[in-house]
């Protein structure tokens, strides 16, 4: 795995703008450490504020490694009339875990809430670790759940 410094360089050799340089990090990190910011300045010419506030404008930008299990709950227009924040108090009974509240070191668990993943007409929508499901009921969701974190188990 390259460090992020090697990303930088390789991407702005190609002409990479810096979206396209955050996404390359965190793809292949993980996430955008928050020592790839003065680089990733200096390399465009920007302000660090700048990139600081790229970073944290998109809530896709992690500036920490997630949880093992990373639950991505759509709680748009389309899924909200679909059932999700039920089905979003069933995952946080389920999990013990609160919605955007981040993960403490060590956490297996973490729930985002994101804004659309383009399943408005078999929703409400999910992803769990990268993976979309859709059509999500808490009877579905136990079964996603339990799948991933029986990977996490095995890999621990």
């Amino acid at each position: 795995m390259a460090d992020s410094n090697e990303l930088i360089e390789r991407h702005i050799r190609r002409g990479g703008s810096l979206l396209a340089v955050l996404h390359a990090i965190q793809d292949e990190l993980g996430y955008v450490p928050p020592a790839a910011v003065a680089p990733l300045a200096r390399a465009l010419n920007l302000s660090r504020a700048e990139v600081h506030g790229v970073i944290t404008y998109y809530h896709h930008f992690r500036t920490q490694p997630a949880a093992p299990v990373t639950v991505q709950l759509c709680r748009a227009e389309a899924c909200r009339s679909m059932g999700t924040e039920a089905l979003a108090q069933h995952i946080e009974a389920h999990t013990g875990c609160r919605f955007d509240a981040g993960h403490p070191h060590g956490a297996t668990v973490e729930l985002e809430s994101v804004y659309c993943l383009g399943q408005c007409a078999l929703s409400p929508a999910l992803m769990v670790n990268g993976t979309l499901h859709a059509k999500v009921t808490p009877q579905k969701f136990d079964a996603i759940f339990a799948a991933a974190s029986k990977c996490v188990e095995v890999t621990a």
